[in-house]
């Protein structure tokens, strides 16, 4: 299979590494010191055992160089999601599939929009993934992926599966497609928006206390709006499940928090905003994801304390209780 990887950050890389030893891959994307790393010295992979390897990994900023691709992997942020839904159409062959591995809702829909239904394709994963600096990736935390189990895709699901799976990711199919979008909104809910602002990495919610009821509360808002919506969660607990996630990449420093460490936009408007938004819309309250979104704003800004990680835990309650009243 020919693939193209849409995005050349940690991610892209993650499944570029993998997907390279059983696949023809090539990674598309706009960084221009990432491409030049990838270009001349190949990607540095450290996995999660702490081995290193140098893996050659062709890398673009042309989307025909890609083309024919049987499947573009859409690995790039929430707000840049509509550029690579046109990337795709440009690298996609006729029978071709995108695959969505975002964070966020929506992405599904904007590759629809472009490519048709039976052209698009979505899945979530806890696979972790930290980018040291341009060409070097560590594999924080080992997950599982998900595919949505849909009926006439160009690219039957269960080929990406099978794929996957020779790469080395653990894998497999859903049909609860809802549901899968909201699960990992859950997680994400729970989990990146605390480790941002608090500046911390995952395990930090599951060791303090007060970063763990907030974490709980955050999954917890994000399942009754799903519920409100009648979408089935593809797990019982969603806070149970958000505390496994950040135990399992306990040492990986979430995405979210990456981009305020690197000055770049975060992906807070389609994981709190979009949570926020659907609840006033349900009326179903969501105060902590209020609190979380209003903070994360605040850090792109600059206006957010630059304060120990108990302080802005103290902070985040306080303003928890003002939204209460």
């Amino acid at each position: 299979m020919r693939i193209a990887i849409v995005g050349v950050g940690a991610m892209g890389c993650l499944f570029g590494a993998r997907l390279s030893q059983v696949a023809e891959v090539m990674l598309v994307g706009h960084w221009p010191a990432q491409l030049t790393a990838l270009r001349e010295r190949g990607l540095r992979f450290i996995g999660p055992d702490g081995r290193f390897q140098t893996i050659p990994l062709a890398a673009t900023d042309n989307p025909q160089t890609a083309a024919p691709a049987d499947l573009a992997l859409i690995l790039v942020k929430s707000y840049q999601t509509a550029q690579a839904a046109e990337t795709a159409q440009q690298l996609l062959s006729p029978n071709g599939v995108a695959l969505t591995l975002q964070n966020g809702v929506g992405n599904l829909e904007q590759l629809t929009a472009v490519l048709g239904p039976n052209r698009a394709n979505l899945g979530i994963t806890s696979e972790g993934a930290v980018l040291l600096e341009p060409g070097v990736v560590r594999h924080a935390g080992s997950g599982h992926t998900t595919i949505a189990d849909v009926v006439g895709t160009a690219v039957p699901p269960q080929e990406i599966v099978d794929l996957f799976e020779a790469a080395g990711f653990a894998t497999s199919l859903s049909a609860n497609v809802d549901g899968l979008v909201w699960g990992k909104l859950a997680i994400n809910a729970g989990i990146n928006p605390l480790t941002a602002v608090l500046q911390v990495p995952n395990g930090f919610l599951a060791e303090n206390a007060n970063a763990r009821a907030l974490m709980t509360l955050a999954a917890q808002e994000v399942a009754a709006v799903a519920a409100a919506q009648n979408i089935a969660l593809p797990f019982a607990d969603a806070a149970a499940q958000a505390l496994a996630v950040a135990q399992a990449t306990a040492s990986n420093h979430s995405s979210m928090r990456q981009d305020l460490m690197n000055g770049r936009p975060t992906e807070i408007e389609a994981i709190c905003g979009a949570v926020v938004a659907a609840g006033q819309r349900l009326g179903v309250a969501t105060p902590v994801n209020l609190v979380l979104q209003t903070a994360v704003r605040q850090a792109e800004q600059g206006t957010w304390p630059d304060a120990t990680p108990e302080a802005n835990l103290k902070l985040l309650k306080e303003q928890l209780n003002q939204v209460d009243k």
